[in-house]
């Protein structure tokens, strides 16, 4: 009797990556999706496609969180983004995989992750402070006391780079939420595995639901959407294509959201850690306050 080597007839389960909307993981309303692939065209993954109802869950989700997220003290969400790191750093391993399984070296990929801890780290200091370095007190010539102060401006739409599957998009998840913003992010479609990974470590933190909303899917399908939608305060594009970049800035008039391109960034580099991140997602607002004799 000739016996069968189960093992090695054995399929593996491929892990359908789900979408993650106001602290939940559902399916792409759509049902759609596409299959992740390695360099050399082994399966990852089944990734979501999402839709146009996806990204607006993602907006409702983003501008019921604003509110409580905002108000919070500076302090706390220093501390809810620390504790993202701590997360982090105990799923180095995972993550240092998934990078490699997506075309990465072993030593580059335990680079990227120590990066985008340090990265968390970073903006986590950077929440009670900032604050104080772009405040200002103005000089008027009327009896006012007269100062300007950053605010955060509400709902981000961010795509985030297609080469940076994990670094480039945490320092855009950071920097947004540092300030008190909450977000819509639309990750790498070719390395799309670190982000819904993140949106675990997201899950098992202080992050409250609806705080950060990740989508997988195409850019080309959802960029519109992302442009045009009333309830979004400002969108984040990470690409070159000077096309995309002009539909943008048109379709970005609608309600005169705040288009943000950022073209040539190395995110391994030390620029691309910078308060300049967080007040790019800023409003400052005046204040005259009357004074008399």
């Amino acid at each position: 009797m000739v016996k069968s080597n189960t093992r090695n007839a054995r399929l593996n389960v491929l892990k359908t990556y789900k979408i993650y909307i106001g602290g939940k993981f559902p399916r792409t309303e759509s049902g759609r999706y596409y299959q992740a692939k390695a360099p050399d065209g082994t399966l990852l993954g089944n990734i979501c496609l999402s839709s146009r109802k996806d990204f607006r869950e993602s907006v409702l989700a983003g501008r019921a969180a604003f509110g409580d997220w905002s108000t919070r003290a500076a302090f706390n969400r220093s501390q809810v983004l620390y504790r993202l790191a701590e997360m982090l750093e105990g799923r180095k391993a995972q993550f240092v995989e998934e990078l490699v399984l997506q075309g990465s070296s072993k030593q580059k990929a335990e680079n990227e992750v120590v990066a985008s801890i340090d990265r968390l780290v970073y903006y986590a200091g950077w929440c009670d402070k900032f604050q104080q370095v772009f405040s200002s007190v103005n000089p008027v010539a009327s009896s006012h006391f007269n100062f300007t102060i950053p605010e955060a401006m509400g709902v981000i739409a961010i795509v985030a780079p297609e080469e940076s599957g994990m670094l480039g998009l945490i320092s855009l998840i950071a920097s947004a939420i540092a300030g008190g913003n909450t977000c819509i992010v639309l990750a790498s479609e070719t390395k799309p595995l670190c982000a819904i990974t993140f949106a675990e470590v997201l899950q098992t933190s202080d992050i409250p639901g609806g705080v950060v909303n990740i989508l997988t899917g195409s850019a080309k399908e959802l960029l519109e959407h992302f442009s045009n939608h009333m309830d979004v305060n400002a969108i984040v594009y990470c690409d070159g294509d000077s096309s995309v970049i002009k539909e943008i800035k048109e379709k970005s008039t609608s309600n005169l959201k705040r288009p943000i391109i950022y073209t040539k960034i190395n995110w391994d580099g030390d620029k691309a850690g910078s308060p300049y991140f967080i007040m790019a997602l800023q409003e400052l607002k005046t204040t005259w306050h009357p004074i008399g004799t």
